[in-house]
């Protein structure tokens, strides 16, 4: 049987670093459970007190086929580099100076919406190039 991934974020906001994917991959909130015509009106009648309404938030591809991301507010913040990372498959099937154009594009978008440029890493032989990015709350990421 083959299983499901969903990708779990720790956050210090998961309502914002949502958004911030969201708009990143081309997600959308997840919406509210059949039967609410809100996640408030959800979160009211399952007892959630006002205060931890916003310790969670979930994304999902429209499409169907790329993996739920969740976010859950942590009490720390992130420390050390990430040992899993995303690649942001940005130029997919291009090569040389097309490519890194395409990223150098979505890098400076990205940046406009909270996101860190890193590094970048030319083209070679076994890597088509790449920028190495982090979201608002230091996530490392790949735009590839």
């Amino acid at each position: 049987m083959a299983a499901t991934v969903q990708i779990t974020f720790d956050a210090g906001d998961p309502a914002a670093l949502a958004r911030f994917w969201a708009e990143v991959l081309g997600y959308e909130l997840e919406p509210p459970p059949p039967g609410f015509a809100s996640w408030d009106e959800a979160l009211t009648a399952w007892g959630v007190p006002e205060e931890r309404r916003d310790e969670r938030s979930a994304l999902r591809d429209p499409d169907g086929a790329g993996p739920r991301l969740f976010f859950q507010r942590v009490p720390e913040g992130k420390t050390a580099k990430n040992r899993v990372h995303l690649d942001v498959r940005t130029a997919s099937g291009m090569r040389g100076e097309e490519r890194m154009a395409v990223l150098e594009e979505r890098c400076a978008q990205l940046v406009a919406l909270g996101a860190r440029r890193v590094r970048r890493f030319e083209p070679d032989n076994l890597d088509g190039g790449h920028i190495v990015m982090q979201d608002p709350e230091g996530n490392e990421f790949c735009l590839d």
